[in-house]
């Protein structure tokens, strides 16, 4: 039985980031996303061209609280992660569970809100090997999504 996976993408700006964040939710069966705050929701035709039509497959609904979101979760026995560098953040590759996971994606620039990592059982990151240290949202939540679904 293929663990639960579901994304909280919350005060992401681009909506050619949401598109491609649909996208890979497809490929790695993702059962849900929820947009929250400022996050676009479909249908606008930029999230439709990176999408290539994920959003109209995976189920998605939008919800201005996500602190609300992360506490059903939580009381439906869900691990919540968030993916955001910290000091105390483990590597992705070193997160394991056979629990559903929910994971907490934030802004392009200003990440995952204090309040809702504070919410968060695990803090992780993916390690930078060059001389950038952060991936675009969308990239890193597909490597989130692959390693969660493949590798935990």
């Amino acid at each position: 039985m293929k663990k639960d996976i579901v994304i909280i993408a919350h005060n992401i700006r681009s909506l050619w980031n949401i598109g491609a964040v649909f996208r890979s939710a497809d490929a790695f069966s993702i059962s849900h996303i929820h947009l929250t705050g400022y996050t676009a929701t479909p249908p606008r035709k930029e999230i439709g061209k990176t999408a290539l039509g994920a959003e109209k497959t995976i189920p998605w609904s939008e919800e201005q609280d996500p602190v609300q979101v992360i506490k059903q979760r939580k009381k439906e026995g869900f691990i919540v992660i968030s993916l955001e560098l910290r000091e105390s953040s483990m590597p992705l590759m070193d997160f394991t569970t056979d629990k559903p996971v929910c994971i907490i994606l934030g802004h392009e620039i200003l990440g995952v809100p204090e309040e809702l990592m504070a919410l968060s059982d695990a803090t992780v990151h993916i390690p930078m090997l060059g001389s950038k240290n952060s991936l675009n949202v969308s990239v890193a939540a597909g490597i989130a999504m692959y390693s969660i679904r493949c590798c935990s």
